[in-house]
């Protein structure tokens, strides 16, 4: 048939001995680039969510621990399905990734963080939340802001990276991962006769396509795979006598690390603290802990001040105080304690404040003590010589 009769035949629908070739399958698999974002953003935020879990809460009149009527609630038990570090954790998650948490409180004293809500804004009269739904169950009622919990975290810079860095490195991460494929791919040849037994019994796509089908899965499921040889259909692998370079699946790790890192850089965190490193271990956890840690700890400090204590018992002293959040070893800062309490610079409560522990009862810790002969300067020579 030459040439002319094959593309009048394919005008007029009149198929070829080969044309069902060209309908068998080819399988193929494309991966979602989907996770990379999320394993970006829970690797960063439950780095931070997980350091905020261990907020302790207190009450201090005067810098003076005192008893707590919301103790068991914020440090034990907030509701009846969480304790007190998983619902921080899920707290200060959301507050970061939504850039706002919403905490509603019950009849029966739970603490319950909203799903979703909306928001009404005013000027004067405060802010109201209405359709707050927790766990699909949605409040009927509207909620003031003075009967919540309610924190903005304003970080847009995670919202840009989320909207469009991801799309890039998603298709540079999906290529690499093609590459690799492709090198580690087994490549095979199936020649069929177009006369003979393989034509002429029953369908014979549909025999074609079933014997491809099942050579793909020998080799996708078994570590040794024997399979028929039909007469008619000849299989024939390339794999090994195509010279291909393999792609280092480094670069797949190298891919993952930087999107990391950009998530990182966003909220503020030092990536090396992410990825575990060694190196600077001390000035990048001083930075963690000065940029974002305790911006946050003094946000919760703000909103539990403003809403559980009215302005009388502010004026009086009264403070709700959050600590045990990156507690430092005393036992590597002693050299520094010691030299900055000897000195009597500070107080021994203002010591022990910093390094995240509770004053000294009866009001020890607030004297000055001084040691190693620290002493007043009187005058210098001519005052010592009138001395002597």
């Amino acid at each position: 048939m030459g040439l002319i009769n094959t593309w009048i035949n394919s005008i007029r629908g009149v198929n070829t001995s080969d044309d069902w070739l060209l309908g068998l399958d080819i399988e193929t698999d494309t991966a979602s680039r989907a996770y990379l974002k999320k394993l970006a953003i829970d690797t960063v935020i439950n780095y931070v969510a997980r350091t905020m879990s261990t907020a302790k809460f207190s009450l201090k009149k005067n810098k003076e621990k005192t008893s707590f009527d919301w103790d068991y609630i914020l440090n034990v038990r907030p509701n009846k399905n969480h304790a007190a570090s998983i619902f921080w954790k899920k707290f200060f998650y959301k507050l970061i990734f939504d850039n706002e948490v919403l905490v509603i409180k019950t009849d029966d004293d739970q603490l319950l963080i909203a799903d979703d809500f909306y928001k009404t804004e005013t000027a004067i009269y405060g802010d109201s939340f209405k359709g707050v739904t927790v766990k699909g169950f949605e409040f009927k009622r509207t909620f003031k802001m003075s009967e919540v919990i309610y924190m903005e975290y304003d970080n847009e810079k995670l919202n840009k990276i989320t909207d469009s860095l991801f799309k890039d490195y998603g298709e540079i991460f999906g290529r690499i991962i093609e590459i690799a494929m492709r090198n580690n791919q087994i490549r095979a040849g199936v020649s069929i006769e177009t006369t003979g037994t393989a034509n002429n019994e029953g369908n014979k796509q549909e025999r074609t396509q079933s014997y491809i089908d099942r050579l793909l899965k020998a080799f996708k499921t078994s570590s040794v795979a024997v399979f028929p040889k039909v007469k008619g259909i000849d299989y024939e692998e390339f794999t090994n006598k195509v010279g291909a370079t393999n792609q280092s699946t480094e670069e797949l790790t190298k891919i993952k690390n930087s999107l990391i890192d950009d998530v990182a850089h966003a909220i503020g965190i030092p990536s090396s603290l992410i990825h575990g490193d060694k190196a600077e271990l001390d000035s990048n956890m001083k930075a963690y802990k000065k940029n974002l840690i305790k911006p946050l700890t003094k946000s919760i400090q703000d909103e539990f001040n403003s809403k559980l204590l009215t302005k009388s018992k502010y004026e009086a002293g009264y403070r709700i105080q959050v600590s045990g959040i990156l507690v430092p070893d005393i036992f590597d800062f002693a050299v520094q304690i010691d030299k900055i309490g000897s000195s009597g610079v500070f107080w021994i409560d203002e010591i022990r404040e910093e390094a995240g522990f509770d004053p000294l009862p009866n009001g020890e810790g607030q004297k000055v003590i001084r040691t190693k002969n620290y002493e007043e300067v009187k005058g210098g020579e001519d005052k010592n010589a009138e001395d002597e």
